[in-house]
């Protein structure tokens, strides 16, 4: 399985950036998402970039990989990493349109 984790850029160069993410200060090739301005979002695999994110992205897969901490430290209850879940499901606009 391949994890992607969210770095945020401190200081881009034309093929490397300096950023941080949850595991401190790390430099993350460039060459697939090209140079970015400081503050911009990466989803990274292996020390390079893969997509631009936006922050709530960000937030959500660093949740998430917060829950499998926590998961693997024993925890049970993984609500409090996953609050965007704690609604109804809602059926797709498509999908509530159809008649049986």
């Amino acid at each position: 399985m391949c994890l992607g984790i969210p770095v945020q850029i401190v200081e881009c160069g034309e093929h490397f950036a300096r950023c941080l993410g949850r595991h401190g200060e790390t430099r993350v090739d460039l060459a697939l998402v090209g140079v970015q301005p400081v503050g911009t979002w990466l989803l990274t695999f292996l020390d390079a970039a893969r997509e631009i994110i936006p922050a709530e992205r960000a937030a959500a897969i660093n949740a998430a990989l917060d829950a499998l901490d926590a998961v693997n430290a024993g925890a049970t209850d993984l609500s409090a990493f996953f609050a965007d879940l704690d609604r109804e499901p809602q059926l797709p606009e498509f999908l509530r349109t159809q008649k049986p």
